[in-house]
């Protein structure tokens, strides 16, 4: 499968929002990543379904909703029927994660699991085979713009493997310092989805930023053809 681009819009300028949705989709992203925080299952509170909405009338690209709230079984109906076309939910916030992943699927909408940096993915092993993704966080969620942590990359190798013994084919998301710095190392490893926010719309120019990611994503390709 060939690498994806997820602009971060907690990092977007919310006072130009549609403008800034636009121009990453004319330069080149996949994926529109958005990031739903409660307030306490991270230490930041965002948006709901209504912004999500709003962000799919404007969109022309789907919607891969982040959900880092508690219960979220709670608020998954509204969030489909807001526009999400992939639903992520944390591990660490579902205790009966089989149900919550069944729930999402009935809904019509791909199923993702994150694991956050200190939990082991040996957590996803019940459950992989019944995802369509999973997300890697590389930062402790809750606040963009925070640098990557190195020792959460090995997750993403023993992910990869944990997939390819199973000879399933699921893509791995990476979210948190994730940059055109960094991307070559991230696909290197097994990344498919490069969730990037502060490193598109906190640049001077987003489209310049997205090239670079695309020049990675081609240079990855190379070296696995």
């Amino acid at each position: 499968m060939s690498a994806l681009i997820a602009p971060s819009i907690l990092s977007a300028d919310f006072t130009r929002l549609a403008e800034q949705i636009e121009i990453v989709t004319q330069a080149g992203a996949d994926l529109l990543h958005l990031d739903v925080m409660d307030g306490r299952f991270v230490p930041n509170i965002t948006f709901g379904p209504l912004v999500v909405k709003a962000i799919k009338r404007v969109s022309r690209i789907p919607l891969d909703v982040h959900l880092m709230i508690e219960e979220p079984d709670r608020y998954l109906e509204s969030f489909a029927q807001a526009g999400a076309n992939t639903i992520s939910v944390h591990v660490e916030a579902c205790p009966h994660l089989h149900r919550t992943v069944q729930q999402i699927k009935s809904l019509k909408v791909k199923a993702g699991v994150a694991v956050n940096p200190s939990t082991p993915v040996s957590t996803l092993e019940e459950i992989l085979q019944e995802l369509d993704y999973v997300l890697i966080m590389t930062v402790n969620p809750g606040f963009g713009g925070q640098e990557f942590i190195r020792a959460a990359a090995a997750k993403i190798v023993k992910v990869k493997s944990m997939i390819e013994f199973r000879s399933l084919k699921i893509p791995i998301g990476v979210d948190g310092g994730v940059g055109p710095d960094n991307a070559d190392d991230l696909l290197g490893i097994g990344a498919d989805v490069l969730i990037a926010g502060n490193s598109i719309f906190g640049a001077s120019d987003p489209r310049a930023a997205i090239t670079k990611f695309r020049e990675a994503i081609a240079r990855s390709r190379r070296r696995t053809a």
